[in-house]
């Protein structure tokens, strides 16, 4: 959180001391935010699909009966741009890219399983806002696409004979509540955005030969919170 706070404090006195840009208006129909975004997923093992009986040995002879996992946290910059329908009714769309690697946990706790994913979380949101003056909260709620490149797998993953991990893309949903807080008339203001994800992708671990030894569920569900400037106009 002291990350996100100082990224958001930076994005907003870059927007600041920047000159307005012409036509700003609090009531408009388009807003665009500038944010810094915390990113903490779960990552934890849902279920276990398949696993080779080679590996499954392996895994015995280690003492492991209990195994999970972790995907570890990010702060990237983020994107909003919002198009409002009426005053208290909007469609949100966010872009960004974040990177995570995902470690062992319980019986696995200290080994590294997969590494440098990098995921597209393509979201929209339908939102209300409270028309409550010049600070709006709101809630909202809508599908979101991960998109996942790049993964590979980790040190403890390679030394169990694992040459390539594919992570599959998902759908899900996400819920969301936040507060817009304008800036006098200038169509300048801050927001607070909170997201909860819940979406399940698969992993699947191949060897160097294209035999797979390992497929597994998780719950990535992450939470998605952020803060930064707005500008509607």
């Amino acid at each position: 959180m002291r990350k996100i706070m100082m990224l958001a404090a930076l994005t907003a006195a870059t927007a600041l001391t920047t000159p307005a840009m012409a036509a700003g208006n609090p009531e408009g129909k388009i807003q665009v935010k500038v944010m810094g975004t915390a990113v903490l997923p779960d990552g934890g093992i849902d279920k276990i699909k398949y696993i080779s009986s080679g590996l499954a040995s392996t895994l015995g002879s280690m003492g492991v009966v209990d195994p999970d996992a972790k995907a570890s946290d990010n702060v990237v910059p983020t994107l909003a741009i919002e198009y409002f329908v009426n005053p208290n009714v909007s469609v949100e769309t966010i872009c960004c890219f974040t990177q995570h690697h995902v470690n062992g946990a319980a019986d696995l706790a200290g080994t590294n399983l997969v590494n440098h994913v990098l995921i597209l979380p393509a979201t929209v949101t339908a939102k209300y806002h409270l028309p409550l003056g010049p600070i709006k909260p709101y809630i909202g709620a809508g599908p979101s696409l991960y998109v996942v490149f790049d993964e590979k797998p980790g040190a403890t993953a390679k030394a169990l004979g694992v040459d390539k991990v594919k992570l599959s893309n998902s759908v899900g949903l996400a819920l969301q509540g936040g507060v817009d807080i304008a800036l006098g008339e200038t169509g300048m203001g801050l927001s607070l955005d909170a997201k909860k994800y819940f979406i399940k992708p698969t992993a699947k671990f191949y060897t160097a030969a294209g035999a797979k030894v390992l497929e597994t569920k998780h719950d990535l569900d992450p939470w998605v919170v952020s803060a930064g400037v707005s500008y509607r106009f």
